[in-house]
């Protein structure tokens, strides 16, 4: 029989405000365990909460940039549980009345273009964290309890491992341009639970699902997603039944294993929070966020092809990433050539960030200075081959590439009479090719030009040296 994958994903985005949700304390990510803290993220008795603003504005944001529709009428709610780093026994969070509601994600399969529908994104706070490895105890770290947290809830509309992975990345690539994420998975700041149940192909009908926790890259939720399907229509084929809980993924064994029973919502005894006001959203309010939104990815890949003439998988390269897109344009108005930006941007400065596992916000080589590079190469100053090397001196002094040039001597040689020396040496110490160019066989004639930058150690005018090798050689 074949089995149809079903999958809807719950994603939980950790929002880069400066201070929690709730409360004036910091959510720096790394700091000693329990410093962050304060009577309301610890629930004393007392303790008020008052809403950071920003975080509801954050939610919108995201709301607008996936088509949801924007409630102008929102509650805060208790969802009720015990959890030994929850303080309160509650989590403050939205039920009845999300921030966001049906909104859309579009994403790019090997088959074309899919439609993923969104149920809701609201706010929430996190909880603290439980912390096994230290001996036989387990320690809380209610650091980051109160952190502010958006939850993105899909529909089931994903049909197999790979679309939930592209779903992922393309959430992940919406709330950076957004800059209201770091989107880092490593330190949970996008934390992704996944639905999963298979049905047979053509049933209307959703199969059970279980829920998979615990996965911290685009990888693992693939490989968790698969296994887990396997998982069930192995139960399925062998006459079980399959038991709605909660899983978690173990990345060293590569499998699932039972967690619990799954929760439904009425477990939670949902109720609005008395602490907290409705929140109201006006028109004001609404229509400044959306003059504050980025341009998207795809609209911004759109104007690079049209308005700097570069290819669309260029344009689709640089603008995957806002800064990469951001550094780019800063070195195109630097330099004014397009092309040229876009080689160097996507060679060597991706190739370096990649090699080096960093940010383009830590860059060394300021886009300025890139384009001033690319400005001595156009000028004639520099080959393409020195211009390498200034590259990477660039990267290791932080100096500028005219000073580089100038201080080391790297120069292009445009002079004649001393290329022309450099030209005859190489044809007097090479007869048996000459020979055989005189000959007929031309390709050789590459040759020539690589003995000649050789001797000039990469610094002669390659156009020069071809004129005067061309004349040389078939006078």
């Amino acid at each position: 029989m074949e089995y149809e994958l079903v999958v809807g994903l719950e994603v939980h985005c950790q929002l880069n405000t400066s201070s929690k949700a709730f409360c004036g304390c910091s959510t720096e990510f790394g700091k000693p365990a329990n410093t962050n803290i304060c009577p309301v993220c610890l629930a004393l008795p007392g303790a008020l909460p008052v809403l950071n603003r920003r975080v509801i504005e954050d939610a919108i944001k995201l709301g607008l940039a996936t088509d949801c529709t924007i409630a102008r009428l929102s509650l805060l709610a208790r969802k009720n549980y015990f959890y030994p780093d929850l303080p309160k026994g509650y989590q403050i969070s939205q039920y009845e009345e999300p921030v966001c509601s049906e909104g859309i994600i579009h994403i790019d399969t090997g088959e074309g273009r899919r439609d993923v529908r969104l149920i809701r994104i609201h706010v929430e706070e996190d909880a603290g964290k439980s912390i096994h490895d230290i001996g036989d105890d387990t320690f809380i770290d209610v650091n980051r309890c109160g952190v502010p947290l958006l939850e993105i809830v899909s529909y089931p509309d994903i049909r197999s491992a790979a679309e939930a992975s592209a779903y992922l990345q393309k959430l992940r690539q919406i709330v950076k341009y957004l800059g209201i994420s770091d989107g880092n998975m490593e330190e949970g700041s996008l934390r992704c639970d996944a639905n999963v149940s298979v049905r047979l192909h053509g049933a209307e009908e959703y199969g059970t699902r279980t829920e998979i926790k615990n996965m911290n890259s685009f990888k693992s939720v693939e490989k968790a997603i698969e296994f887990e399907a396997r998982r069930h229509i192995d139960v399925l084929e062998s006459g079980g039944t399959i038991v709605q809980e909660t899983r978690l993924w173990d990345a060293d064994k590569q499998e699932t294993r039972s967690m619990r029973g799954k929760e439904f919502a009425h477990d939670y005894r949902y109720f609005p929070d008395p602490d907290l006001v409705p929140v109201h959203i006006d028109d004001d309010m609404l229509e400044r966020l959306e003059r504050e939104l980025p341009e998207f990815p795809e609209a911004r890949a759109g104007r690079f092809v049209h308005e700097f003439g570069i290819p669309g998988y260029d344009a689709g390269v640089l603008t995957a990433e806002k800064e990469v897109a951001d550094y780019f344009e800063e070195v195109l108005r630097s330099c004014g050539d397009a092309k040229a930006a876009s080689n160097w941007v996507m060679g060597e400065v991706l190739r370096t960030l990649k090699e080096k596992s960093m940010a383009v916000a830590t860059f060394p080589v300021l886009p300025q200075k890139l384009g001033e590079l690319i400005g001595l190469i156009k000028a004639g100053t520099i080959s393409n081959t020195i211009a390498k090397q200034v590259f990477e001196r660039m990267l290791e002094t932080g100096d500028d590439a005219g000073a580089i040039v100038e201080n080391e001597g790297l120069a292009q040689v445009s002079d004649t009479e001393e290329l022309e020396r450099v030209v005859m040496k190489v044809i007097e110490d090479n007869p048996g090719q000459v020979e055989q160019y005189r000959s007929g066989k031309t390709r050789i004639f590459g040759f020539f030009v690589g003995q000649c930058m050789k001797a000039m150690k990469g610094k002669a005018n390659p156009s020069v040296v071809n004129e005067i090798l061309k004349k040389k050689l078939d006078g």
